[in-house]
């Protein structure tokens, strides 16, 4: 794990933005050198996430069983950062494999505060719930309230006022709001892969638009995430720029320096050659279309080159933000495919 820090120490070994463009294209003539390029680039990307609390193995409270139709619901408390406690909710399917696939679930935004995990049961409004996809295909799933989110709202009856103040009570001492809701999903997938259900190699992420820019980060930060599948939250960081759309984000979206070091796509090369499915509306103004393709138009040469082209699916459909029925068709395609049904395992 990197802190500001750390980052001064391997400024030397990392450079800029420009030189990692220029090692890319060589690095990934070779499986082993782009690896290493990606484990470096990595160590970067974390550094410049602010003071993370210190890393240590997650701890759980149980606080109460629900039994559900096809499913048993675990309600817990983690200590996952030392500071605050993360309410989460824990879906164990009552049809599984000894060992079953896990999955980091992230809920979104939406301005909706007061939800957070319960997203899971109850869906949004762009989005039908998840929680019966999982339950009928096997995959025990982690939700967790994000930082400001859930019972984790600072201030329920204030809406943005709770996510306003983190943000800037952070900033004051160091830290990156969204830092340390990278962090917390990160000790989330932590505590997921040490569950007795879960087989560690079979590990996915997912979410819709906060939560899909959650689950591509923590794919690209994390090797041990073998399948990450996002809805409607692709953003290429110029073109979003470019459209004039950054008021469409909220404040824990954007984090210090960012841009002097990674763009989109240069974040998402780091889970090359891994399993990666991303759907996004072409009338989505937190997803301009043309930044889209351009991550697209990246990371589809690099899968090709690594063999893995199969891997990848980028698509556009004609919507705004929201999962369209055929999305969910696709997506329930890729997790019998690269999820459920993985050939290949032992951990990382």
């Amino acid at each position: 794990m990197f802190n500001r820090r750390d980052f001064i120490k391997t400024g030397a070994l990392l450079g800029g933005a420009s030189l990692f463009s220029q090692e890319n294209a060589m690095a990934a003539k070779s499986g082993e050198g782009f690896r290493g390029y990606q484990v470096a680039r990595r160590k970067q990307l974390w550094a410049l996430l602010g003071d993370l609390p210190k890393r240590t193995r997650p701890k759980a409270t149980l606080k109460k069983v629900e039994e559900h139709p096809g499913f048993t619901l675990e309600y817990l408390d983690l200590d996952l950062n030392g500071i605050q406690t993360v309410p989460a909710l824990l879906l164990i399917p009552e049809k599984r494999d000894e060992k079953a696939p896990g999955m980091v679930y992230n809920h979104w935004h939406g301005g909706d505060y007061n939800a957070g995990k319960t997203e899971l049961l109850n869906g949004t409004g762009a989005m039908e719930a998840y929680a019966p996809v999982y339950a009928e295909k096997g995959i025990v799933t982690l939700a967790i309230d994000a930082w400001c989110f859930g019972e984790r709202a600072p201030y329920p009856d204030k809406g943005g006022q709770g996510e306003s103040d983190t943000f800037k009570e952070m900033l004051w001492q160091g830290q990156v709001l969204w830092g340390m809701m990278v962090f917390d999903s990160w000790q989330a997938l932590n505590y997921l892969r040490r569950r007795p259900e879960v087989d560690g190699s079979r590990i996915g992420t997912f979410g819709i638009s906060m939560g899909s820019t959650m689950a591509w980060w923590l794919a690209a930060l994390d090797e041990r995430i073998s399948c990450c599948i996002d809805l409607c939250c692709l953003t290429d960081f110029e073109a979003l720029i470019e459209t004039q759309g950054l008021r469409r984000h909220g404040l824990y979206y954007y984090v210090p320096s960012l841009l002097k070091h990674f763009q989109t796509h240069q974040i998402n090369e780091l889970i090359v050659p891994r399993s990666r499915m991303s759907l996004n509306g072409r009338k989505d103004g937190l997803t301009p279309p043309a930044g889209v393709e351009r991550v697209r138009d990246h990371l589809l040469p690099l899968y090709e080159k690594h063999g893995k082209v199969e891997n990848c699916h980028i698509e556009l459909f004609d919507c705004g933000h929201e999962e369209l029925p055929e999305m969910r068709e696709l997506i329930l395609g890729w997790l019998d495919k690269h999820l459920k049904q993985e050939e290949v395992k032992g951990e990382v």
